[in-house]
Formats: C-alpha cells, sequence, structure tokens
C-alpha cells in the first residue's frame, strides 16, 4: 500500500519524535510530509508509535491510504524535493 502523512505538531521536542519515527518507515518530502510504500504491519506499528508521542489533544496527524498510488496525480510547482519517488 501507498501512505502520505502529514503532521501539525505543537510541541519541538515532539515533532523531532514524530519526524524521526515516520522517517523509519516513509521517505520525508517535505517539512511535515512523509510518503512511500508501506506494508500494513508496519503502518500500524508506525501508527502506535506515534500514538504514543503526540498530545492527541492538540496534536494532529493524517494517514492517506491508497492500494493503487498509480492512480493518484501529483503535481508540483516549484522545487521536487524528493524525484525519485513512484509517481509518473
Amino acid at each position: 500500500m501507498y501512505v502520505v502523512v502529514c503532521y501539525d505538531i505543537t510541541c519541538e521536542k515532539k515533532l523531532n519524535k514524530v519526524r524521526k519515527t515516520l522517517k523509519k518507515y516513509l521517505n520525508w518530502i517535505q517539512y511535515s510530509i512523509f510518503e512511500g510504500e508501506i506494508t500494513l504491519s508496519k503502518l500500524k506499528k508506525c501508527q502506535n508509535e506515534i500514538a504514543k508521542i503526540i498530545d492527541k489533544n492538540q496534536d494532529s496527524v493524517y494517514f492517506y491510504i491508497t492500494d493503487y498510488p498509480h492512480l493518484i496525480e501529483k503535481q508540483i510547482i516549484g522545487q521536487d524535493k524528493n524525484p525519485g519517488d513512484i509517481f509518473i
């Protein structure tokens, strides 16, 4: 499956922990955006790790999940921060 993750974390210390966790599983695209191929079990593990870090009353982490990444059209204005992705 293919996942795009974006987040809004209020605490700098937690932000760095979330970023470090996501880097273990996905490609860091830009600031608070990650994307990449991941198995369901690794996705669940990643989500569990993040759930332990964030403050659920203040922070937000969004997971956009698809089994059909070839159906997603990605358009970029400006510099592509991750030119090695799977989108055509």
